[in-house]
């Protein structure tokens, strides 16, 4: 390590086009130790060592050649994270595994920034996984949120004690940011509405959000690239929050209404993709089709329930052809400068029947318990498992 600190000031000296000279003023040195440092004929002493980390702009952890070999270890711990695909799954199966990961994680580098809101974020997930979101609809018709419950999710408070640290003190603005879209959501489910508004309003407006500046910021094909991204993104959450809309008044399923708005949500990705390659965004059709299928049925409409089965199977069998782990293009004319990269190996069609309707609001126990016993729905799930 005493050898590694010699190369490493010589490697920062020479990256800046800075003397030896220059480091031995700046940190009251002569200019011989500083040639002695760097053949490793001696090295520093302690009370030198934050003046030569500040010269430089570094920490002392990276001097010594710390840094590298911490960034590799979390980069390694984050990565064996990402590999379970936590938010896609339903099951909690991957739950005490990734926190023991995690967990070992911060006790070797407790105030890796990274490492806290990966473990913030994981508790947060295992929190539905294992005490679910308890929601009932008041006298009115509008959907609450069971805030004792909710209170006693240990995953959801430790993830909110982590969280609030984060937000306040975290270095990286985009770590502070996803601490503070946690928060929203858990103060909710806490019954904290002040301080979730008041998270909320910490962050830009929509018109200030990085997608749409970003396509304010280049001209050309860029321009393109970037407006085709944001369409794709807007219709997404344009699409999520239709169904949170319907699914917040109870009173809103009591006529065909729902219906119209998921097949308009629907139509605005037909509308940008106007030649049916969706792309990564077949998977928000799915959802869509999985949904529009549980409504459908409640209303009576039980052939075009089917139909959208159908419908949804088809756009998992699109998305599974495209899960190769290659880059690919959108084609349509808004899009076509748009790329993705899908994961290189995913059964999509087979989960039909376990994420079905997808969206659980209103309670569809008595749906389910109809389209499962019509014979057409033993055949679907057959030609999703083919």
């Amino acid at each position: 390590m005493q050898i590694k600190i010699g190369e490493k000031i010589k490697e920062l000296r020479r990256h800046d086009g800075r003397t030896q000279d220059a480091l031995a003023k700046a940190v009251g040195v002569t200019s011989q130790a500083v040639s002695r440092w760097e053949s490793g004929g001696s090295y520093p002493d302690m009370e030198v060592l934050p003046s030569i980390a500040n010269y430089f702009g570094v920490s002392i952890d990276e001097l010594f050649g710390y840094q590298n070999d911490r960034d590799k270890k979390v980069e390694a711990i984050i990565q064996r994270i990402e590999a379970f695909h936590i938010e896609s799954r339903g099951d909690d199966e991957w739950v005490d595994e990734c926190l023991g990961i995690l967990r070992e994680g911060v006790a070797e580098f407790p105030q890796n920034e990274r490492l806290l809101i990966t473990l913030a974020n994981t508790l947060s997930e295992a929190g539905w996984r294992r005490h679910y979101e308890w929601l009932y609809y008041d006298q009115d018709g509008y959907i609450q949120h069971d805030y004792d419950r909710h209170k006693k999710n240990p995953y959801w408070a430790e993830a909110v004690e982590i969280c609030e640290n984060l937000a306040n003190n975290a270095s990286d603005h985009s770590i502070a940011t996803k601490a503070i879209s946690i928060l929203v959501l858990l103060y909710r489910n806490f019954g904290e509405t002040q301080r979730a508004i008041a998270c909320a309003n910490r962050m830009p407006e929509l018109k200030q959000c990085r997608e749409v500046l970003l396509a304010a910021a280049v001209d050309g094909k860029e321009e393109a690239k970037y407006v085709g991204d944001l369409l794709l993104k807007l219709a997404s959450k344009f699409a999520e929050q239709m169904v949170y809309g319907l699914v917040a008044n109870l009173h809103h399923y009591a006529s065909d209404m729902p219906i119209e708005k998921i097949k308009g949500a629907i139509d605005l990705f037909y509308l940008i993709c106007e030649d049916g390659n969706f792309g990564a965004y077949h998977g928000k059709l799915i959802q869509l089709y999985l949904y529009l299928s549980r409504i459908q049925w409640e209303r009576g409409y039980h052939d075009d329930a089917f139909h959208s089965l159908d419908e949804a199977l088809m756009h998992a069998r699109a998305l599974e052809a495209l899960c190769d782990g290659k880059e690919h293009r959108y084609t349509a004319p808004l899009v076509s400068f748009v790329t993705y990269t899908t994961d290189s190996s995913a059964e999509i069609a087979k989960t039909l029947p376990e994420d079905w309707p997808w969206w659980s609001n209103p309670d569809y126990s008595q749906v389910e318990k109809e389209i499962k016993a019509d014979p057409r729905w033993d055949a679907w799930v057959e030609k999703t498992q083919q």
